[in-house]
């Protein structure tokens, strides 16, 4: 059987555009989709809009529309626009409004009656309007929605149930055996423990209605948008592709949908399962949910057009572990874009173009590669991250590699080094052209610029070779990314680059501090952190464990033996997982990082005064 990758979203509301909420889990999947495409695997990405919703009715009606398709019609225009914009390369984009989505959720509705697992019945509760789910009294904090804020409405109607509760034995058994079908592993837990507290049977139909699908042998009722929304996975796709693998990427507050639900509805209509649902964690803007429903979205097109697409995409993987929940920063993003893709990537690029068209006029000549820096990319262990959906960290490897490649040329030196400069433009040409193919699932406008000045186009990931770039004659073009310089605010009270001073404090205050010379051990990176190393430095009284913020500034050759400035007697606080038992003192601008130090040699443990 030909291997198939089968990578879907959630399909959203149209209730009000894109935010970065959605889009978040969309580039992720784009990023996914792109990395298998070019390890030539048969992929199909599947996103969407959910339009069969009772929010769809009050936010048409909100906005003037008396035909609720119309007001469906031009928010998929808008949706459409934005993924677009964000260079989202889907290969179908499914409404659940479309004939064929509506035809084949009738059908599934029959096959789970005729299969006796929906019955007729009265449902008596609270709904939460924007969950669009009857709710238990468990479910709320202090009688609000935990999710929307809101209070739920209670009501008592006739509805068709679902059998949920027949299938519990069989999603513990499902949940239990099969490691990879909830992700990340602390989810799993939740979901478990969840079905083993006991399931009921579900509503699954409201009455009169005006808009959705509706009941296919009872006009009075409508089939309730999660029933409908879930079966997109199935309409919106060429049946083979649920053949091989199959993934779900959805928020954590709709995983009991996903991993519940939905496999009890798929038993029942006797269709195969996905192999994985993996949920991803919120974004919060000072510990807040980001929501439309709260008023404190974030708005993805004003924040591209301000920064890039690119500087977008690249910010939210490389700072937001998926499957965890991530603050969102508009100073970390142009941290990110100043210090990794501007001076990072971009100067790499810019350096190793501007050394190539001084000494060889612009072409391409080829030479031998370095072995140590060939030996420094791991694609295996990327390729490994990508597949266990750890981009972040597989990010974070590409971006060492980067890190050596502009190491190699500062210590190479080829504006000296007349002897070997071939072979060092060479492997640094080389070297770009990988990261250039690894990136462009991430950041595939960047990717494009690299290659058009590289003069080649893009392949696949059987390239990732050295040495097969060609000779021929380079394009150089304009700098990759422009770094964002913002001025420094300034009170009227202080000019002439004084920064605003911190209150006074006492002589006795400032004698509290105990602060000597150190010297730097050794100095590793942080597992679990991109801006912390690990530094062993000798106090003279003992060798004491630092973590400091200080990753990309400093290489760890040039760390160690250093001499530096320590606040020892600070009280020691954990950091990500390593204890930290002092302070170094540095300056630090925009841009840059310097470790304060002594002016001349001095034994460590000697005291500042």
């Amino acid at each position: 059987m030909k291997k198939t990758f089968y990578i879907t979203t959630p399909i959203f509301y149209i209730n009000a555009p894109p935010t970065i909420g959605s889009a978040y889990p969309t580039i992720v999947a784009d990023v996914l989709a792109r990395w298998s495409h070019l390890k030539k695997i048969d992929t199909f990405f599947l996103t969407g809009l959910d339009e069969n919703s009772s929010k769809t009715v009050k936010a048409a009606r909100e906005k003037g529309y008396k035909d609720i398709q119309k007001y469906a019609d031009d928010m998929t225009k808008k949706w459409i626009e934005v993924w677009k914009k964000l260079n989202i390369s889907y290969s179908g984009f499914i409404r659940t409004t479309g004939p064929k989505h509506k035809k084949l959720v009738q059908y599934y509705f029959n096959k789970s009656y005729k299969n006796k697992d929906i019955y007729l019945g009265t449902y008596k509760g609270l709904y939460c309007d924007g969950c669009e789910e009857f709710k238990k009294e468990s479910d709320l904090k202090d009688s609000l929605c935990p999710y929307h804020k809101t209070k739920p409405s209670s009501i008592k109607e006739k509805n068709y149930f679902f059998r949920l509760s027949k299938y519990q034995n069989k999603l513990i058994n499902l949940i239990e055996k099969n490691k990879e079908f909830v992700l990340p592993k602390e989810r799993k837990e939740e979901i478990l423990n969840f079905v083993k507290s006991g399931l009921h049977d579900i509503s699954i139909s409201r009455p009169n209605l005006e808009w959705g699908i509706n009941v296919p042998f009872d006009k009075t009722q409508k089939i309730w948008v999660w029933f409908d929304a879930l079966l997109n996975y199935y309409t919106g796709v060429p049946k083979k592709y649920w053949d091989g693998k199959v993934l779900h990427l959805v928020g954590k507050d709709i995983q009991k949908f996903h991993c519940v639900i939905w496999p009890a509805l798929l038993f029942s209509v006797k269709e195969k399962l996905p192999t994985t649902v993996f949920s991803h964690g919120f974004f919060t803007i000072d510990g807040q949910k980001i929501s439309k429903s709260l008023g404190n979205a974030i708005d993805p097109i004003e924040l591209s057009n301000k920064y890039s697409v690119d500087a977008l995409r690249y910010y939210l993987i490389r700072e937001i572990h998926f499957g965890q929940d991530g603050d969102f920063s508009e100073t970390a993003l142009k941290n990110r874009l100043n210090n990794e893709l501007a001076n990072d990537l971009g100067n790499l690029l810019s350096r190793t173009l501007t050394l190539v068209e001084k000494f060889y006029n612009g072409k391409i000549k080829k030479g031998k590669i370095d072995s140590k820096l060939k030996n420094k990319l791991n694609f295996k262990k990327i390729d490994s991250l990508i597949e266990k959906i750890n981009l972040t960290e597989a990010l974070s490897e590409i971006w060492k590699f980067i890190k050596e490649v502009n190491k190699y040329i500062n210590d190479k030196k080829p504006w000296e080094n007349e002897k070997e400069r071939k072979d060092i433009l060479y492997s640094a040409l080389d070297s770009l052209r990988i990261i250039a193919l690894l990136l462009s699932p991430f950041i595939p406008d960047t990717s494009e610029k690299i290659n058009k000045q590289l003069n080649i186009k893009l392949t696949n990931f059987k390239d990732v070779k050295f040495g097969l770039l060609k000779e021929g004659k380079i394009n150089k073009g304009e700098i990759l990314f422009k770094k964002i310089e913002e001025p420094i605010q300034r009170t009227k009270e202080f000019k002439n680059n004084e920064i605003k001073p911190k209150p006074m404090i006492k002589y006795e205050d400032f004698q509290k501090l105990e602060i000597k010379v150190g010297k730097i051990k050794s100095a590793k990176e942080h597992p679990n952190a991109d801006k912390l190393l690990i530094l062993e430095v000798d106090t003279g009284d003992r060798v004491r464990q630092i973590v400091a913020g200080i990753k990309g500034h400093y290489s760890l050759e040039e760390l160690k033996g250093k001499e530096i400035i320590v606040l020892t007697n600070l009280e020691p606080r954990d950091l990500r997982g390593f204890k930290s038992e002092g302070m170094l003192l540095a300056a630090s601008d925009d841009n840059k990082i310097v470790i304060l130090k002594p002016e001349k040699e001095i034994k460590p443990g000697s005291g500042i005064k």
